[in-house]
């Protein structure tokens, strides 16, 4: 990891630039697969998934069989993780169902909102190097709690053509509907356009990488909503004289054995930090199984040394990071200054492995710099919110006149008329 001390502010740009592909180049590519997928279907995602994959399917859903064969193959200690994770996600995000408020605006006039499933939900869940179970629990339970009726999950299958059954396993005790072996940008385009095998549905969540995070944006030209962008995974550790070196390191490394192109950066205002940090992440990388890739994640990774722990914060808002970890001793204290991030983990005891797995949080979250303008999954992101309004003949008296003489205003006759008649038959009978 290059190490840069007291980077002027005007140089951060720069230096927050994430690992990117040339987007012209991947979106043509993207919309090459979509095109594809809406002309041919079933027949495109099997072509695709043998040249992408190295998979020969047979078929793209899993049957039932396929699903309860995966309990055989899951360890009893995996099974009980599994569970426990469950029920700290439910508890979570149970916490979030919306509550119906009246509110009077005025005598007479009653509004409000009510929450609605969104009926079909795509969730995708990367396969690739590893297979991320754990994504399957932060998508699907929280559909479930929605109440939403069909929830679609794709995935990228091994070379055999099946999907690992901790997947499997996973999808059926989290509620999925149904389970397809076909991953990538065409596994977007599948739920975006609908085959004969992968239903369309009215929303994709999940992370991927460029690909699929560039196939989800195209799927929001085609009226179907996505989450967010949610691209390769990132952390950003603000850590100060008080924290453990093995801990930070750790920390950075757990994130950059996601992939090759995922990003840390390490924050910190005390100077001997940097080197110490940057010997125990070489030494820690040598004990790890997938060193190779988190060892080219460390080429586009960086510590920055600033002047202050302000300083730092405010940093860490610029590149507004998906993982922030705050290290310090008094960590409780800096979150009122966070003002982007995706999830937040305070203090020395909470790594963000624990976010990724059981504690509770969704750990599908805003990456790229979204995390400006984004938040995470939440039990939010399967609702949408319908207003409702009820007038008395109160609240059309009380409110009526200004919206007579508003719509006379803006010239729109017909909406002054549709409150005259009603105040007109009002007072007349």
């Amino acid at each position: 990891m290059k190490i840069y001390k007291k980077p002027l502010p005007e140089t951060w740009e720069a230096l927050c630039k994430r690992p990117q592909m040339n987007q012209v180049k991947l979106m043509s590519e993207v919309k090459d697969i979509f095109r594809m997928v809406m002309l041919k279907g079933d027949r495109a995602l099997v072509e695709f998934t043998k040249k992408f994959d190295g998979a020969q399917l047979e078929n793209i859903l899993c049957t039932p069989e396929e699903i309860k064969e995966s309990e055989k193959n899951i360890s009893v200690v995996l099974k009980d993780n599994i569970r426990l994770a469950i029920s700290n996600i439910k508890k979570f995000h149970e916490a979030q169902i919306p509550k119906k408020k009246l509110i009077t605006t005025i005598p007479g006039v009653k509004c409000w909102r009510e929450a609605r499933p969104i009926e079909k939900v795509g969730i995708y869940v990367p396969g690739g190097t590893a297979p991320l179970f754990s994504t399957v629990l932060m998508l699907a339970i929280p559909a479930v709690l929605a109440g939403c009726k069909e929830i679609v999950l794709c995935s990228p299958p091994r070379k055999d053509g099946t999907l690992h059954p901790a997947i499997l396993w996973a999808a059926k005790e989290s509620g999925v509907t149904q389970v397809c072996k076909v991953g990538g940008a065409q596994a977007i385009a599948a739920m975006t356009y609908g085959t004969e095998s992968v239903p369309a549905v009215y929303k994709i969540l999940g992370p991927g990488n460029q690909y699929v995070t560039g196939a989800k944006m195209l799927a929001a030209t085609e009226h179907v909503a996505i989450d967010m962008p949610a691209g390769p995974s990132e952390v950003l550790v603000i850590a100060d004289e008080y924290a453990d070196i093995e801990f930070i390191a750790a920390d950075l490394l757990s994130q950059a054995e996601h992939g090759v192109d995922s990003q840390v950066i390490f924050v910190t205002y005390c100077d001997n930090l940097a080197e110490k940090v940057s010997s125990e992440v070489i030494e820690q990388l040598d004990l790890l199984k997938r060193a190779e890739i988190a060892e080219k994640a460390l080429m586009n990774s960086k510590i920055i040394v600033l002047d202050d722990l302000k300083a730092c914060m405010e940093f860490s808002n610029f590149y507004a990071p998906e993982h922030l970890i705050i290290n310090t001793k008094n960590a409780i204290d800096l979150i009122p200054k966070v003002i982007n991030a995706g999830s937040v983990f305070i203090g020395d005891l909470s790594p963000e492995s624990v976010g990724d797995y059981a504690s509770g949080t969704n750990h599908t979250l805003p990456t790229g710099g979204f995390a400006r303008n984004y938040s995470g999954v939440s039990l939010d992101s399967y609702y949408k919110m319908i207003t409702f309004q009820s007038l008395s003949e109160k609240g059309l008296k009380n409110i009526g006149p200004a919206v007579e003489h508003m719509a006379t205003t803006e010239g729109l006759d017909a909406h002054r008329q549709a409150v005259s008649r009603r105040l007109f038959k009002i007072e007349n009978l």
